[in-house]
């Protein structure tokens, strides 16, 4: 075996085996660096037999070769060697040449190639590079979706038409192009040699890399007159300290500041960061936006989807269409789970080619080599292998953020509108979203008293059930106690007049009005004889001996008369 690998590699049969005898004839590699560091005989060398030849400018061969190479299934070479994929070495042949007769490696140099597994993809082009960071636009032109804050006119537009780029803060759900368009209004500009690009990230830097930033873009500023678009993702991270730090750059010019943030700027960044920023807010993608950078992944041939498998890909329709509709208008959602089910498309083909055999009921194609540029073969993704990569519709929904408190004012309007449909629309997306069941029931009992009230006083009820209910279960058998009260909660009739009673005698109390006078003296309780002596409790009329009586008061003297409760008066009992 050793014999036949060194003959492989280019060395004359003699050599070889001369080599191989020196060494003990078991190792490849000791034979070969016997080799390197030997000079050959030769009768015509000017060298003296007794003068030492001169120390060889060969490296050692184990620079090279971290293991032990294998020609067949003999066992292994005693000495310990590490692991790695075996290299085919072929030697490069003189032009001048005829012979196919490989040249000895100390006149020709080796090219080293790592030979591709039989039935394996081509995969020399393939990257791991994510696809979503691949197919970022380079230019604003390229950007897809946002037409209200991109389109002609707009305040991006003429910012880069003038050169006069202002300090920004995108506001928007992620994958909807926060970064994208920030830093694609720099590679607009027309000056750009104008700008300098910098990029912090409020996870991962501190207070001493923000003023870092700001120390260079001050230096560059009086140095080159250069500005520095300072971009900030992930802004609302930032505490205080470190958002001030911001404020006298942008405020002399030295920075264009630009932040990304998915919370609402208004509860997460300083109000003097925001009164020297334009606040742009992004909209989730549209389908059919999703669908057209979906599309230029697939036709991109230098960065897009071929480039993640090391092949040709096909993507069908009806898979782009599923997953433009089920990643909730977030853009790096779908590219990479695109890339996800090409990934699985080409292992599929990659495993048949290498068996011989192929799948009827399984959807792809095998090509030649002449026919695809990128790799031997093509795999086509149905929307089986989107599913798989999805695995679930994705949903936009923060627990704590906006998407939280829209969803409940959803539920809300929707119960009081008397839309059942809609509260049980909108109690699944928080459900699916993974809301706590008892914080929607705490919601709906809420609801019960505020927008119910009296006009249905079981209401409450049901919904305090409800409650109890979801405690002793939980997710997901409540699922359906829940919208068995959401549903009754919205058909029950409605009354507020409790909910604004409440709402008009806090504000009597809170200005003051009747100067919050004290409790009159016959409605006070008299348990002892000194506060019957001091007239507390006189001239109390008790209802149930008089049922009649309706000259007794209840409110101080300068509310006599005072109306809270709009409700017929003929509805109260003394049952």
């Amino acid at each position: 075996m050793e014999m036949e690998q060194l003959l492989s590699m280019g060395f004359p049969s003699e050599l070889a085996a001369q080599a191989l005898a020196a060494t003990g004839g078991k190792s490849t590699l000791k034979a070969t660096e016997w080799i390197l560091s030997h000079k050959p005989s030769n009768p015509n060398s000017n060298t003296s037999p007794n003068q030492t030849p001169p120390p060889p400018f060969q490296p050692k061969l184990d620079r090279f070769f971290h293991f032990q190479t294998k020609l067949s299934n003999s066992p292994p070479s005693p000495e310990p060697t590490a692991t790695a994929p075996s290299i085919q070495v072929l030697p490069r042949r003189d032009p001048e040449e005829d012979s196919t007769t490989p040249s000895p490696l100390h006149n020709k140099r080796l090219k080293l190639l790592h030979p591709k597994a039989i039935g394996q993809p081509d995969i020399t082009n393939k990257t791991h590079e994510p696809l979503s960071e691949r197919m970022r636009p380079r230019t604003i032109f390229e950007v897809v979706g946002q037409e209200h804050i991109l389109g002609n006119g707009s305040l991006l537009r003429s910012a880069v038409d003038r050169d006069r780029i202002p300090s920004i803060v995108f506001w928007g759900p992620p994958g909807t192009g926060k970064t994208s368009i920030a830093k694609s209004i720099v590679n607009s500009s027309q000056e750009r040699s104008l700008y300098r690009f910098v990029t912090l990230s409020a996870v991962t830097c501190g207070v001493k890399d923000v003023r870092d930033a700001v120390e260079e873009a001050r230096k560059l500023r009086v140095k080159s007159n250069k500005r520095t678009v300072l971009f900030v993702d992930e802004v609302h991270r930032f505490n205080k300290s470190q958002q001030d730090s911001f404020l006298p750059v942008i405020e002399d010019g030295s920075i264009v500041f630009m932040g990304a943030t998915t919370e609402n700027p208004s509860f997460h960044l300083i109000t003097p960061l925001l009164s020297r920023c334009r606040v742009l807010t992004l909209n989730p993608l549209k389908p059919h936006h999703v669908e057209t950078l979906l599309r230029r992944a697939v036709n991109d041939r230098e960065k897009g989807l071929s480039q993640s498998v090391g092949m040709k890909v096909e993507v069908k329709d009806d898979a782009i269409e599923f997953l433009s509709t089920n990643c909730d208008g977030d853009a790096r959602v779908a590219l990479n789970a695109l890339e996800i089910s090409a990934t699985t498309a080409a292992s599929r083909v990659a495993g048949n080619r290498k068996k011989g055999v192929a799948e009827p009921d399984r959807d792809f194609d095998l090509v030649t080599s002449e026919e695809n540029e990128i790799g031997p073969i093509q795999a086509i993704v149905t929307v089986d292998d989107v599913k798989e990569a999805l695995q679930c519709k994705h949903l936009a929904y923060d627990k704590a953020g906006d998407e939280h408190y829209n969803l409940i004012s959803a539920l809300h309007k929707s119960m009081r509108g008397s839309d059942a449909d809609a509260a049980i629309y909108w109690l699944a997306r928080m459900l699916e979203g993974g809301e706590q069941p008892l914080y929607i029931a705490r919601r709906l009992i809420r609801f019960a008293s505020e927008d119910v009230g009296l006009a249905d006083p079981l209401a409450l009820n049901q919904a305090v059930s409800c409650y109890q209910a979801c405690h002793f279960l939980g997710m997901p058998e409540c699922n359906v106690i829940l919208a068995q009260c959401v549903a009754y909660l919205a058909l029950a009739p409605k009354s507020i007049a409790v909910y604004r009673a409440i709402g008009a005698a806090q504000k009597v109390v809170r200005e003051s009005v009747g100067q919050n006078e004290g409790v009159p003296l016959h409605l006070r309780n008299a348990p002892t004889k000194l506060m019957k002596e001091l007239g507390y409790g006189k001239e109390y009329i008790y209802p149930p001996d008089n049922p009649s009586s309706s000259t007794q008061t209840y409110l101080p003297p300068s509310l006599l008369g005072y109306k809270f409760l709009d409700w017929p008066s003929g509805n109260s009992t003394h049952q």
